[in-house]
C-alpha cells in the first residue's frame, strides 16, 4: 500500500518540478522583454509626439 503513495509523490514531485521551470522560464522571458521593450521607449523618448 506504501509503494502505491510513493509512486502517486512521485509523479506529483516530476509534475510539479517541470510546472515550476515552465513558470519560471516563462517569468524570466517576459521580465527580460519588458525591459528592453522599456529601455527602447527610453531610448526614443525625444522622438516621441503627442
Amino acid at each position: 500500500m506504501s509503494e502505491k503513495a510513493y509512486k502517486t509523490m512521485k509523479q506529483t514531485g516530476a509534475g510539479t518540478l517541470a510546472v515550476g521551470i515552465v513558470v519560471a522560464v516563462t517569468g524570466l522571458a517576459a521580465g527580460i522583454l519588458c525591459i528592453v521593450n522599456g529601455a527602447r521607449l527610453l531610448k526614443n523618448k525625444s522622438d516621441l509626439i503627442f
